[in-house]
């Protein structure tokens, strides 16, 4: 792709990166930037250089925040003996979105998949265990998406617990085995969470 302009293909070049953005998308995107008025590619460009600089991960569960602790955890009337164990912040959006749940969450920063060089100690695992530790949990809800790798994480989770007094459950099979939980629909995500199911039961399906 031939350019007229450096500063152009800088731009391009730069926004091709993203996920899912490939350089004549990018150039589009660019070029629809160009036209704007400059206050408000401003304004965007502050806003991602703020969420770089500023923004902050919840201290208790991983999730992204704009203080120490996100407003879930720091709402008084969530019910903090359970936790929903997800991949990330995408997953908490989508079951939020089903206001089905009021426990909090336990996001992992990702999923145990050793093709990818992933294991348990890139994960946020340990921290998740020592609230079971502390007697803080009464009951974890896995709800990694139905893949491998997330069948992976949930099951060495779930040896972790196994010494301690915890309740692990799964949500119910709704969600389509290999389905990513984000691409699910309210509806059936709501399902899920309401009718989980006992985790060592899914172990025998």
């Amino acid at each position: 792709m031939d350019f007229s302009s450096k500063l152009l293909e800088n731009a391009v070049h730069e926004m091709a990166q993203l996920p899912g953005i490939g350089k004549r998308t990018a150039l589009r995107l660019v070029l629809h930037l160009l036209k704007q008025p400059e206050e408000q590619t401003t304004h965007l460009a502050k806003a991602l250089v703020d969420l770089k600089t500023e923004v902050k991960f919840c201290k208790n569960c991983h999730n992204i925040s704009d203080h120490d602790l996100c407003e879930i955890c720091a709402n008084p009337n969530r019910e903090k003996s359970i936790v929903c164990v997800v991949e990330d912040v995408r997953d908490v959006m989508a079951i939020e979105n089903t206001s089905q749940y009021k426990g909090l969450y336990h996001v992992l920063g990702g999923k145990i998949s050793p093709m990818d060089g992933v294991g348990p100690n890139q994960l946020h695992i340990s921290t998740l265990i020592d609230k079971v530790k502390n007697g803080e949990v009464t009951e974890i809800i896995f709800a990694l998406s139905s893949t491998m790798e997330g069948d992976t994480t949930n099951f060495y989770i779930y040896k972790q617990l196994q010494d301690f007094e915890v309740t692990t459950s799964t949500i119910a099979r709704g969600i389509g085995v290999g389905d990513e939980l984000e691409y699910a629909d309210e509806v059936t995500l709501g399902r899920s969470i309401l009718h989980r199911v006992p985790f060592e039961n899914s172990l025998k399906s």
